[in-house]
């Protein structure tokens, strides 16, 4: 899209387009052809009625991210597939806030704005940074269009002296011609650039599989989750770090953390009558046994990020699940005992050990009207299959 184009979206004509763009869309759900042709008819000029048809579609798909307010902002494609969900956003952002109350942050690299309006929303003088000039032009129009302050303009992240604000925040690019770039120094900014900013007070989000070994001493790594999913992984520079290692779960509960300091270690032990499935944000931030701790439980093995224990407790870093009886972990055994209690449809969950769920579902020829939950893992080194029930 054309800067020129945005800014006629964002006129009294431009917006009436924006709202029969909507209705179409409502009307003929998944049928963006059938969608473009309503708008066509509605403005003749191509360009305008295919950013409008374009902008109403990717609202859509924003509302997962945005809420309601995607309905009022603006995307292109490839920056709403970076953005952060507002949730995870927002969190951070109240965290930089009490940290800095009242304080000032630029965001490098700010893209269409996602994480600008958390920071605003926060109560943060925030100001943003990008190279492009429409994504900066769609910035400045979602600041607008949530009535949010801020400022953005375009330049070079990497040349931008920040030292005037009480803090950065980068979100480095993680994506090439050819798909994710996992190597750190393929990243752009690349990872030289990264650790020079956390010499200072800063914050960067990172890819949720960084080494451990890839964090300098004095950093924080936190990882969050949102419903369920690891969302990110972010570096607060030594000036703003409270912990070495953090796990931040949110929930429709609301959030829940995790560090380093509410870990006392725990031993392998049998396995219990319940069972608990860490959230990935507590297995990447290392603190498995810190959830065993939680729970009065143990591992079930020193390399596999499951823990049993003899109750049943209600964690937001973990979910559980009862232990109805062990099967044999051999495959024609197992489709034996598993056809034997008439179990048809089946939910496999594996760790640690070589299966493929969706293969080993096809091969077991399930049929019967019970439905169940497997886990197939190590136990003590063995492999183990558990017949278990989530609670």
């Amino acid at each position: 899209m054309e800067i020129e184009t945005l800014e006629w979206l964002r006129t009294p004509d431009g917006g009436r387009l924006l709202v029969h763009a909507a209705q179409a869309w409502a009307d003929h759900p998944g049928d963006p052809v059938r969608v473009a042709s309503v708008v066509r008819r509605l403005e003749p000029d191509a360009e305008k009625a295919a950013a409008a048809t374009t902008q109403t579609r990717l609202r859509d798909k924003a509302v997962t991210k945005f809420g309601d307010a995607a309905q009022l902002m603006f995307f292109t494609p490839d920056a709403l597939e970076q953005a952060t969900r507002t949730r995870v956003a927002d969190h951070r952002a109240a965290r930089l806030a009490a940290a800095i109350p009242g304080g000032s942050v630029v965001d490098l690299g700010c893209g269409i704005g996602g994480d600008l309006l958390a920071f605003a929303r926060a109560g943060l003088l925030a100001a943003g940074i990008d190279q492009d000039p429409v994504r900066v032009a769609m910035a400045a129009a979602n600041l607008e269009a949530l009535g949010l302050a801020g400022a953005v303009q375009v330049g070079d992240a990497t040349t931008i002296e920040v030292k005037g604000f009480g803090a950065a925040f980068a979100d480095p690019a993680r994506r090439g011609g050819r798909g994710r770039v996992f190597d750190v120094d393929g990243w752009t900014p690349p990872w030289p650039w990264v650790l020079d900013l956390l010499s200072g007070r800063s914050l960067v989000k990172v890819a949720p599989g960084i080494g451990h070994d890839l964090v300098p001493p004095g950093v924080e790594a936190e990882w969050v989750s949102d419903g369920g999913d690891v969302k990110e992984a972010v570096l607060w520079s030594p000036a703003l770090s409270t912990t070495e290692r953090r796990a931040t779960v949110i929930g429709d509960g609301g959030l829940a953390t995790l560090t380093e300091d509410d870990d006392p270690g725990a031993d392998v032990r049998p396995v219990g009558p319940y069972l608990y499935e860490p959230d990935g944000a507590v297995i990447r931030a290392g603190l498995v046994t810190a959830v065993a701790a939680g729970v009065g439980g143990g591992l079930v093995d020193e390399h596999i990020a499951y823990v049993t224990a003899d109750g049943a407790f209600r964690t937001p870093f973990a979910r559980g699940y009862r232990v109805v009886e062990e099967l044999p972990y051999r495959e024609k055994q197992l489709r034996a005992a598993l056809h034997e209690r008439g179990i048809g449809r089946l939910t496999i969950k594996k760790r640690g050990v070589q299966v493929v769920p969706e293969e080993l579902r096809k091969r077991l020829a399930l049929k019967g009207d019970e439905e169940a939950t497997l886990v197939m893992t190590r136990v003590a080194g063995q492999g183990t299959a558990l017949l278990v029930e989530p609670f």
